[in-house]
């Protein structure tokens, strides 16, 4: 993460917001892989107008949908995981952070086996009013890299 090289208060406010929501990121997705989607949900609060970019691609999911149901399968899509983070690049300004980041997870995901699931994400928070609040995450389980080949058979919605 990089800033302009004076120490101006505000600089240093904004440093220290995006450090602050870089660890309450990796704690909130540490509880989703454990299935505490309370505890997720608690440290990751989502804005209204939230969208999600699923791994799994598709539509993307807008806050709206999330009902109290959806939120509880989410929870119980994932368990005994483990999570660690690792920051490619932090853009801060202001009123947004975007993080852009590598998880690596070990995870049970929707009943299959515990298995690595590396992804990679981009979050983008707003500040509404005090509070930070998360407005996209984009993540996709290319962390690894696939041939041209590969992708070409994604794009065209085909099976590998």
């Amino acid at each position: 993460m990089s800033f302009p090289s004076s120490s101006m208060p505000a600089e240093n406010s904004i440093a220290e917001a995006c450090a602050e929501l870089i660890c309450r990121t990796a704690e909130a997705n540490a509880a989703l892989m454990r299935g505490d989607i309370d505890a997720y949900r608690g440290l990751n609060p989502h804005a209204a107008d939230y969208t999600l970019m699923s791994p799994f691609g598709g539509r993307p999911t807008h806050e709206a949908e999330l009902t109290q149901e959806r939120w509880q399968a989410i929870g119980r899509f994932f368990a005994n995981g483990t999570f660690e983070q690792e920051v490619v690049q932090a853009y801060a300004s202001a009123d947004m952070v975007v993080l852009a980041v590598i998880e690596r997870c070990r995870v049970e995901v929707g009943g299959l086996p515990m298995q690595d699931w590396p992804l990679r994400v981009t979050l983008v928070y707003r500040r509404e009013d005090a509070e930070w609040r998360l407005a996209h995450r984009h993540a996709d389980p290319l962390a690894k890299g696939i041939s041209l080949e590969q992708a070409s058979v994604l794009a065209r919605g085909e099976a590998l």
